[in-house]
């Protein structure tokens, strides 16, 4: 974060002691920003043109992700505008007093000048509407405000997942599932939009690796899933099979791959998807990937299956929010009881898992080839966002954002991540109101209340964002 502060030099000697305070306050709001996990680049307090100039110089260089002008008292807009047309930086223009009030029969004209913060920010808003510089604009105080301070975090947290995602590697394993036309994207539309780079692996990247695993990797994978999952009971399930060695052991084998094929191509998500032919060897990769998936979702690199790189991208956003982000989508609408029942085959995001989740061997996957082992699980109950990731007709990014909650209740017993989400308008209106906006089938779930943040993460990128309910 670029932080400085304004002023007008000519206060100066006119009230003795006031461009100290102003340095002041100044030093309170850089520190605060760090609080807030930021590192801070300091242009100080900037009271006339030159000076501006050289804080923007000195912004460009750094490569900000964001700037804060802190208008600590009156400063002319000439003494802003230079900073902000040099740093090539997102803007958020903070008016932030000392005080909430003031003691007015009392207060002279220095005392006036040191909270007097919301004076030049209609100024400064004007000049950047009419020299093109996109702004927003927070107002409260230096402390004991958590209104604009949590306004201020939001924009730093979007600020730090703008900054993953224009540095993200994208791993993009196989190939679309055959048909789904709204799978089906530009990888350089990734790297135009989000500046993101996609590298393409082959089924037999994760191949070479399962077969290269080494027996005390594999040993300590089956202990870190006996750790992570509870065992389905397949004699009141007539879906699933028991759980056998062999298949256990595969699941680690493929699990401890895919751990390496993040390591080596330093993956920060993957998408992924193969059919395989007649039980061949890539049917069996193709089909021993969920549980693997599931942990390395878990421990920061989201994976997303069917080729569907656009909710990758969505579930990125959300990890790095700390929200989470599970590959899902939409199951069915309950106009009974006003609920959404979303889910998906795997992977899942077992580190939000409402309880521990639980790992079937199911006999097949629905629509997909081979079987295997596969996660159950439901989001923690609470607060929940989702996010879609799709493209308009001209080919950009679009993200789709809507915040609801995720209830107890019964879900279905398949092998599959499923949550009744709750949101603020009936199933049916939410849902006519998602598909309106042209998305794909799925999309990204993750807990917390998190829209205005996406919305923020969007506009720092570039993209279209909409929140259909």
């Amino acid at each position: 974060m670029g932080v400085f502060g304004i002023g007008l030099a000519a206060y100066w000697p006119q009230f003795e002691g006031l461009r100290e305070r102003c340095e002041g306050y100044q030093r309170r709001v850089e520190d605060r920003v760090r609080e807030l996990g930021a590192e801070v680049v300091s242009a100080g307090l900037v009271d006339d043109a030159p000076g501006a100039r050289a804080a923007g110089d000195a912004f460009a260089a750094a490569g900000l992700d964001l700037v804060i002008c802190h208008a600590v008292t009156y400063a002319t807009s000439s003494q802003v505008i230079p900073t902000l047309q040099r740093a090539g930086a997102p803007v958020l223009l903070a008016g932030l007093q000392p005080t909430p009030t003031l003691d007015y029969e009392r207060t002279d004209t220095a005392e006036w000048l040191a909270n007097c913060a919301a004076c030049c920010v209609p100024e400064i808003a004007g000049a950047c509407v009419r020299c093109r510089i996109p702004f927003d604009t927070v107002t409260g105080t230096i402390d004991g405000d958590e209104r604009a301070w949590g306004k201020i975090g939001s924009w730093v947290r979007a600020a730090g997942v703008a900054r993953a995602l224009r540095g993200a590697r994208l791993g993009f394993m196989g190939h679309v599932y055959p048909g789904m036309l709204d799978m089906y994207s530009d990888f350089t539309a990734f790297h135009a939009d989000l500046g993101a780079h996609v590298e393409v692996l082959e089924i037999d990247d994760l191949g070479a690796r399962v077969a290269a695993a080494e027996p005390a990797a594999v040993a300590a994978k089956l202990e870190e899933i006996r750790a992570s999952f509870d065992w389905a009971d397949p004699s009141t399930d007539p879906i699933a099979a028991p759980i056998e060695d062999e298949a256990l052991d595969w699941s680690a084998r493929v699990a401890v791959g895919l751990d390496r094929l993040a390591a080596d191509f330093d993956l920060d998500a993957l998408t992924y998807y193969y059919r395989g032919v007649g039980g061949n060897e890539a049917e069996r990769l193709g089909a021993g990937v969920i549980v693997g998936n599931s942990l390395l979702t878990a421990r920061g690199i989201p994976t997303a299956g069917e080729g569907d790189l656009k909710t990758n991208v969505a579930q990125l956003i959300l990890d790095r929010l700390g929200a989470g982000g599970s590959y899902t989508e939409f199951y069915a609408l309950d106009f009974e009881d006003d609920f959404v029942l979303m889910g998906h085959d795997g992977p899942a995001h077992v580190a939000i898992a409402e309880g521990r989740p639980t790992l079937r061997n199911l006999k097949l996957y629905h629509g997909k080839s081979g079987s295997g082992l596969s996660v159950e699980c439901r989001v923690r109950y609470g607060p929940t966002t989702i996010v879609g990731c799709t493209q308009t007709a001209d080919g950009r990014l679009k993200l789709l954002v809507a915040e609801g909650e995720s209830i107890p209740g019964a879900t279905f017993k398949i092998g599959n991540t499923n949550s009744r989400l709750r949101f603020s308008i009936p199933p049916a209106e939410f849902f006519e109101a998602w598909c309106a906006e042209g998305p794909t089938h799925h999309v990204a779930l993750g807990v917390g209340h998190r829209a205005a943040d996406v919305r923020r993460v969007a506009e720092m990128l570039g993209v279209a964002c909409v929140e259909p309910a």
